[in-house]
């Protein structure tokens, strides 16, 4: 094998920095090490790939997000169960939606946190409302209160709801998901529902 190599000499050419100019001719400049082996860009070759999960998508796919809901935002008759658990115990259902989202999460954590800042903030509302022995000054430092927290968990629902459109590929609607939840948050929570169920 060894005098087989010997016998047929290689046909690749060295190239080297120490060349001489006038036998490469003028104006060659030269080749860096590595410059011939980048790779070459071949648009008919290159493929969507979908963002979630890197599979290769067909020619005709449109891009994600274009989907509709199939059931709409003020649909809460159309599913009972949702429709009641949505307007007595909206943390569970939202806990459920997180983790039916995210398996990692047990869905205790996000009905806590829910618990915490949209039931017990309406809950200081209306025992502030009740109970008039509260001064005009802590009545307003009670109002910004609530309407900061409910600001922060229409935020933190709205995430879980553009997580839920990026999986399922749907569209924003009625319009963007923070301000769905500012807005329409047990009517978003039960459509999310609707929507994972479906």
């Amino acid at each position: 094998m060894a005098e087989a190599r010997r016998s047929h000499p290689s046909q690749y050419v060295k190239l080297t920095k120490d060349q001489d100019a006038s036998a490469c001719g003028p104006g060659v400049e030269d080749i860096r090490p590595g410059e011939l082996n980048l790779p070459v860009a071949v648009p008919q070759l290159e493929r969507m790939k979908c963002i979630q999960c890197g599979q290769v998508l067909p020619e005709g796919h449109q891009a994600p997000a274009d989907d509709p809901w199939t059931t709409g935002i003020f649909g809460c008759a159309e599913d009972p169960e949702s429709c009641w658990t949505g307007l007595f115990c909206p943390c569970v259902l939202f806990g459920r939606n997180v983790q039916a989202l995210r398996e990692d999460i047990p869905w205790t954590r996000p009905c806590t946190c829910h618990a915490v800042c949209v039931e017990g903030g309406i809950a200081l509302a209306i025992l502030t409302a009740i109970f008039h022995g509260v001064d005009p000054d802590t009545s307003i430092l009670i109002g910004e209160g609530l309407v900061c927290s409910w600001w922060i968990c229409s935020q933190y629902t709205g995430i879980i709801r553009e997580k839920l459109q990026k999986k399922y590929h749907l569209e924003n609607s009625p319009c963007d998901p923070c301000i769905v939840h500012c807005c329409f948050h047990y009517c978003a929570n039960c459509q999310e529902h609707r929507e994972r169920k479906g």
